[in-house]
């Protein structure tokens, strides 16, 4: 009997250097990405700038930002092998960008042909005190076209300092009012009616409201199994989860707006509108209940 798969054409990739190609520039990649963030794995980014002047020191390629978070990413692009100046570059701008918009979470991303030894050697001397990224590009010519192929690996992820244990951190308290002028008082409004679905779990629980995010307290301590952040015209749930793939189906299935699951910290994203409150209201309790045992349980 024979077995094979009728219809499909396998392609030959032939791999290339970019540096050596006369025809491909650094422009040419941050062309690409700023039309498409998305390629470089990190979600659905918005371009904020290219070429963003630094004065002294030179224009950082590109900056992205997430969208339904407080977080921005200093890309600095390289062809062919990483080296120390570049490297010292894109550290340079990741901090003048988090001195001069503190608001904001800042990571460094460095992307280049060949993320070398000499590279990881000076990274280490930070000991993790600097959020960086490293991403190896590597270019393909497709096999009887013209077209070229990039992919784009982390070689080097970040390291995230606080998420798991984010409720025993110092946090600046703030008050409602605060969070209305952020996000909405319709959406914080939606905090309310969610709040009174975790009392059915606990009716001790009280909403905390803090600089970052919109926490729950219980006899006066932070127990942020649910947490919350306020947008104008959404609210941003999350739930510290179990990485199931169970739960992930029911997640899928559940017709809730999902955002991403953070396998790191445990944390759930879901985007809640008020219609969710009469549409998903039973499975919303449910998700609230499994968090709870969680890490209660």
């Amino acid at each position: 009997m024979y077995w094979g798969v009728v219809g499909v054409h396998l392609i030959n990739l032939k791999k290339i250097s970019l540096k050596r190609n006369s025809g491909i520039n650094e422009k040419w990649i941050q062309e690409q990405i700023s039309s498409d963030p998305s390629i470089l794995g990190f979600g659905d980014l918005i371009l904020k700038d290219i070429e963003r002047n630094h004065r002294g020191a030179g224009r950082l390629d590109l900056l992205l930002q997430d969208p339904d978070s407080l977080k921005r990413y200093e890309v600095e692009i390289q062809l062919g092998k990483t080296d120390e100046s570049h490297i010292i570059r894109t550290i340079e701008y990741w901090d003048n960008e988090r001195k001069k918009y503190p608001q904001y979470d800042h990571c460094a991303v460095i992307i280049a042909e060949d993320i070398t030894s000499r590279f990881f050697n000076v990274i280490q001397l930070f000991n993790g005190n600097i959020p960086i990224v490293a991403i190896q590009m590597n270019a393909y010519e497709v096999e009887n076209t013209s077209g070229l192929a990039l992919t784009f690996t982390k070689i080097l992820d970040e390291f995230e300092l606080g998420l798991i244990d984010e409720d025993e951190e110092v946090t600046e308290v703030v008050d409602r009012y605060y969070w209305e002028n952020k996000g909405s008082k319709e959406t914080v409004e939606l905090t309310d009616n969610l709040l009174q679905l975790i009392k059915e779990i606990d009716p001790t629980f009280e909403l905390k409201y803090n600089k970052y995010y919109i926490g729950l307290a219980k006899d006066g301590s932070a127990d942020n199994f649910v947490s919350f952040k306020a947008r104008k015209s959404y609210l941003i749930m999350r739930l510290k989860l179990e990485d199931s793939e169970d739960i992930q189906n029911e997640l899928l299935e559940s017709g809730l707006d999902l955002m991403d699951y953070n396998r790191r910290s445990g944390l759930q994203r879901i985007r809640l509108v008020k219609k969710d409150l009469v549409d998903n209201e039973e499975i919303i309790r449910r998700l609230m209940q499994m968090s709870y045992d969680y890490v209660h349980l």
